[in-house]
């Protein structure tokens, strides 16, 4: 029989000050609406978060990971929580590595001395998978809005569009990310990076879908690591600096995207629901 608690007990984590609340619903029923997210992720009247993570049981790994916004959307990757959550596993079970399903598909954690390194699967380049409102070479889409213009496509679990500048920072992404999320051109919406590179080193900042300016997002350093690479501006290996640390990003021979990065437990808490 579930087990159905007035307070409910949850996580507080974060990769590189992109922080998440996780809840584990694998031996409990725990049902959420986007307006019940929307409260919690309240930084005034609830926890506050960037993404909320739900585990749930899975057939074919350790645990599947339901991932939302702080705006109730449901979205399918985030590599950032992807790393939290795969070190909560590999931490259970007492190993070096765990299985993750996700709605992006199977992701796998492992032990990476202090870190933890995860494989987020393919790279998808094609139009369709962005996917985009009409065909379009993702890699030079025919695309401005204000000072920025020719972004590269990527979709790594969610759709991202990478646009390389002179000063990463110099960028008003709080005026620009918004509208570029919501242009009719990203029928899914989209998140929305801006790149500086020099000496295979990429400085990143990034407006995610439904949460704004975070401090990271792996899912974007794995898009702009590709994005470089298809731009002949990196190799295959790049270290992405973001607001709130580093990450390693190595795009593998076989098309998947490895990162490895920090993964920190901030504190444990209950909430009711």
């Amino acid at each position: 029989m579930s087990e159905r608690a007035p307070h409910t007990p949850f996580l507080k984590m974060h990769g590189l000050g992109n922080d998440f609340v996780i809840f584990d619903a694998r031996r409990r029923t725990l049902d959420f609406d986007a307006g019940l997210v929307r409260r919690l992720a309240s930084r005034r009247r609830g926890i506050g978060f960037d993404q909320m993570v739900v585990l749930r049981p899975s057939a074919n790994a350790d645990a599947f990971m339901e991932i939302w916004n702080a705006d109730g959307s449901e979205v399918a990757a985030c590599g950032n929580a992807t790393r939290c959550v795969g070190k909560l596993l590999i931490a259970e079970h007492g190993g070096d590595k765990a299985s993750i399903e996700t709605k992006a598909g199977l992701l796998s954690a492992v032990r990476a001395d202090e870190r933890i390194s995860v494989n987020m699967g393919p790279a998808r380049l094609d139009w369709q998978e962005i996917p985009l409102a009409h065909a379009a070479d993702t890699l030079h889409i025919p695309y401005a809005m204000g000072m920025l213009d020719d972004p590269v496509a990527v979709n790594m679990g969610n759709p991202h569009a990478v646009f390389f500048v002179e000063d990463a920072d110099a960028v008003p992404l709080q005026d620009l990310g918004p509208q570029i999320e919501t242009d009719p051109l990203f029928p899914e919406r989209v998140n929305v990076s801006v790149a500086t590179v020099k000496d295979g080193h990429i400085r990143l900042r990034v407006w995610e879908r439904g949460a704004g300016i975070t401090e990271a997002c792996g899912t974007a350093a794995c898009a702009a690591t590709v994005a470089a690479f298809r731009r002949g501006l990196t190799d295959r290996h790049a270290t992405v600096e973001l607001d709130g640390g580093t990450l390693e990003i190595v795009w593998l021979p076989d098309g998947s995207v490895q990162m490895t990065g920090d993964a920190v437990l901030s504190y444990a808490g209950e909430v009711a629901l």
